[in-house]
């Protein structure tokens, strides 16, 4: 057997494994579901935003609340400001790429929206700057990181910091957490999801 597909699941296990034995980050899972839940109960919407692998995660999470997870129901509000390429090109032609996400949250964001910041460093400075334009706007902020959780450990209101050091092994840690986010999400919102 290829020693890299053996290594990889191993690893892959291992990092869940630490994050199922940590009850910190289960209660910052929980947490989130919470906040989440009432964001979109109380009529505000979610914005999300990481860059490459961590753009397609924030437009999966997106797609999971606008469409469905496991229930056929209302879209519940939510944004990946990863997705239009004419605002995001402009914005950096003209602002630079530090400005992507932060010009969004200027136009998009409202008092009692939630912003969630995808970054495996924590240290995406696009996401940093989305993050001080969401707290003079009075958005919550949450952070999916990985490694030590960079500067995003302390500018974000929760951040959910998977330990680990390889790149793919935290993105696949942060796919889990959003499938269980968007579960959790239907069932407070719709009761049970299975």
């Amino acid at each position: 057997m290829n020693k890299i597909i053996l290594e990889s699941i191993e690893d892959s296990i291992a990092l869940k494994e630490k994050m199922l034995q940590n009850d910190e980050t289960l209660s910052k899972i929980e947490a989130v579901a919470e906040l989440c839940t009432k964001t979109i109960q109380a009529g505000n919407k979610i914005l999300i935003a990481g860059n490459g692998g961590s753009a397609a995660d924030s437009q999966h999470f997106a797609a999971e609340l606008v469409g469905r997870f496991y229930l056929n129901r209302p879209g519940l509000g939510a944004i990946a400001l990863t997705t239009d390429t004419s605002i995001i090109t402009a914005i950096g032609n003209d602002f630079g790429f530090d400005q992507i996400f932060k010009k969004q949250i200027e136009g998009l964001g409202n008092k009692g929206d939630l912003f969630i910041g995808i970054s495996t460093s924590g240290n995406s400075k696009n996401i940093i700057e989305a993050i001080k334009t969401c707290k003079e706007k009075k958005l919550q902020v949450i952070g999916l990181t990985g490694k030590d959780g960079g500067i995003m450990n302390n500018v974000c209101d929760i951040n959910i910091c998977i330990p680990g050091k390889i790149t793919p092994r935290v993105q696949e840690c942060h796919s889990l957490i959003i499938h269980i986010l968007c579960e959790i999400i239907e069932d407070n919102i719709f009761g049970k999801t299975t």
